[in-house]
């Protein structure tokens, strides 16, 4: 680290996601409360002070930036007011468009939720799910991690009725599907 700071990156970072990064002064409330920063490699906090540093290399390429679940408990126990979901949202956009390459398992399930809303204008949570099991099918370790869990309560919420193997489309689907049409090009990347 250090070797290639990017001293404008904390700038960019700010303007791009909206959130104030440069406030952060390293109470580590955020990690402390968030509830995946167990699984992070590189934790809330340290990840801010990577971007005040200009680290963008090793911020870009963490997988942490992959990982947030959009909870907003950081931004509820900052004393400065910093949302870092949507500072993670910016992140991921930025290292999509600079080549780096995303979490496979977090990517495949963003695409496959995307996919469903553009296919019947909102979630259906069967095709959502073997979609995404296809996506993870060239990444074994991946795709079988989990997979008797899956099924078996898969199995249960079918049996339940929680799930439908019915899809229901949404009256005004052509709306829904315009709004891919708008999106930025360029951004869809498969690992």
């Amino acid at each position: 680290m250090g070797a290639s700071r990017d001293l404008s990156f904390a700038e960019m970072v700010q303007e791009q996601s909206g959130e104030p990064v440069q406030r952060c002064y390293f109470c580590q409330k955020c990690t402390a409360g968030c509830p995946v920063a167990y699984a992070m490699d590189v934790k809330p906090a340290q990840l801010l002070r990577l971007i005040q540093l200009g680290e963008k290399e090793a911020v870009l390429g963490s997988s942490a930036i992959w990982l947030c679940v959009n909870c907003q408990t950081c931004g509820a126990r900052c004393p400065n007011q910093i949302y870092l979901a949507g500072m993670y949202d910016a992140l991921r956009q930025m290292a999509l468009g600079e080549g780096y390459a995303p979490e496979p398992s977090v990517y495949a399930l963003h695409r496959s939720f995307l996919d469903s809303i553009k296919m019947w204008g909102r979630v259906h949570e069967l095709t959502m799910l073997m979609e995404y099991k296809m996506r993870l099918l060239p990444k074994p370790a991946i795709f079988f991690d989990g997979l008797v869990s899956d099924l078996m309560m898969g199995g249960g919420l079918i049996a339940k009725g929680k799930i439908s193997f019915v899809p229901e489309r949404v009256k005004r689907l052509k709306e829904v599907r315009r709004l891919y049409e708008t999106n930025s090009p360029g951004t869809e990347v498969e690992p």
